[in-house]
């Protein structure tokens, strides 16, 4: 989950950025690459072991890992429709901000944990991962590119730049959700 400001960093050429719902400020140049909806995800190991979570409120018996945000409660907000719901995450033993760590952790069966689409995609796709109540979404990363603002940008940035657009759609859509298709 990122940080309150996303800052394109200097020594690169592009940056590709993670935001909440803000859009990057900052003295650099930033354009738009898609959507990635958390997903709440679990191996198949582990939900033959403690159930397939039906209803959101069934995530208070299943252990899972809290996003880390500073000054943020340890709970999850999943939406549906025009509806949410907030649920504890109170049996969550680990929280962290570090996408690689909770992506080994539903891996190796530790629990229903929230990946990023762009994170979870393959994983789902190969059966190692088991997307886990697919009508509810949880909260959504906007995913830019960025250059520093520079006076003299070199052609192959340009291009780099236009190819991730063009790559990635630049629209407000989630380009690996809809590669899983409409939930099952």
């Amino acid at each position: 989950v990122p940080g309150p400001l996303a800052v394109a960093d200097e020594g690169f050429d592009v940056s590709v950025l993670s935001v909440g719902g803000q859009a990057p400020q900052g003295a650099f140049v930033a354009r738009p690459l898609a959507w990635s909806t958390f997903i709440l995800c679990a191996s198949p190991d582990y939900l033959s072991r403690q159930g397939v979570p039906q209803h959101p409120q069934d995530l208070a018996g299943h252990t899972g890992v809290a996003p880390a945000i500073a000054g943020q409660r340890r709970e999850l907000t999943l939406y549906w429709c025009d509806g949410a719901v907030v649920v504890p995450m109170a049996s969550a033993p680990l929280a962290t901000s570090h996408i690689d760590t909770m992506l080994a952790l539903a891996l190796a069966g530790g629990g229903v944990v929230g990946l990023p689409s762009f994170v979870a995609l393959h994983a789902v796709r190969a059966g190692r991962l088991a997307w886990v109540l697919p009508q509810w979404r949880g909260t959504v990363l906007r995913l830019f590119a960025a250059m520093p603002t520079r006076k003299h940008v070199p052609a192959r940035t340009r291009l780099f730049m236009d190819f991730l657009v063009a790559q990635f759609g630049g629209a407000e859509t989630d380009p690996w959700l809809d590669a899983l298709g409409p939930p099952r």
